[in-house]
C-alpha cells in the first residue's frame, strides 16, 4: 500500500497523514478493494484549472480531479485537490476547512472504488458514501 501526499504552489495542509492513511484503508476495505498507489497533490486553483484544461478539456475550477489507474480489485490513482476551492466550499457549505478537506480526500477514494457522481442520483449516492466514510473516522 502506498499513499503519498504532496503540495505544489501552496502550503501543505495540517492533516495527520498516518491517520488519513488508516482511514482510507478502512474505507477501501469496506468496498472489498485493496490499495495500490494513490498519490494526492494539494494545489492552487490555477494548477487545478491547468490540469482540468490539459487533460479533461474543461475550462473551469473544481475542488478535486481524480485520475483512476485502478486494475481489478486494486485501486490506484492521482488525486489533485485545490485547497483554495476547498476553502471557498467550506465557507459556502458552512463547514470548517478540515471537515471539507476530509470530505474531498475521501471523495477521490470513493471514485477509485467505483462510485460516480455524474448524474443527480449518483451525486446523492456519492454524498451518502462520503457521509458514511466521515462517520468512520475521528480525525
Amino acid at each position: 500500500m502506498a499513499i503519498t501526499f504532496q503540495s505544489e504552489g501552496i502550503d501543505f495542509p495540517g492533516i495527520r497523514k498516518r491517520d488519513i492513511k488508516n482511514w482510507i484503508k478502512l474505507v477501501v476495505d469496506g468496498y472489498g478493494k485493496k490499495i495500490g498507489e494513490v498519490n494526492y497533490l494539494f494545489c492552487t486553483d490555477e494548477k487545478i484549472l491547468e490540469v482540468n484544461n490539459q487533460y479533461l478539456s474543461h475550462d473551469f475550477y473544481t475542488d478535486i480531479i481524480t485520475f483512476d489507474y485502478s486494475e481489478g480489485n486494486k485501486i490506484s490513482g492521482d488525486i489533485f485537490i485545490s485547497l483554495e476551492t476547498v476553502g471557498t466550499n467550506s465557507q459556502k457549505y458552512n463547514t470548517n476547512f478540515m471537515e471539507e478537506l476530509h470530505r474531498v480526500i475521501i471523495h477521490g477514494i470513493l471514485h477509485l472504488c467505483g462510485i460516480d457522481d455524474k448524474s443527480e442520483v449518483d451525486s446523492r449516492k456519492m454524498r451518502e458514501a462520503e457521509n458514511r466514510a466521515l462517520e468512520q473516522t475521528n480525525i
